[in-house]
């Protein structure tokens, strides 16, 4: 299983002093972002395959405009 980029990026963090201090001063932000991005990244997978299963040809949707016909 390959490492994530934001995981490679928070240990970057945490091999300097400087951003050692950063990290433990926002911990709860940090693993709060961590958990948000990798949600959307399995939200994100999960929309690529349904689009290529339907067979109908894509077309824009109407809008409706407002006017009683």
């Amino acid at each position: 299983m390959p490492i994530p980029k934001l995981a490679t990026l928070i240990g970057g963090l945490l091999l300097s002093k400087s951003g050692r201090r950063m990290a433990g001063r926002h911990a709860g932000k940090l693993a709060l972002a961590t958990l948000a991005f990798q949600l959307w990244e399995q939200r994100q997978a999960g929309k690529r395959p349904a689009a290529a299963a339907t067979d109908r040809p894509a077309h824009p949707r109407r809008r409706w405009s407002g006017r009683r016909v």
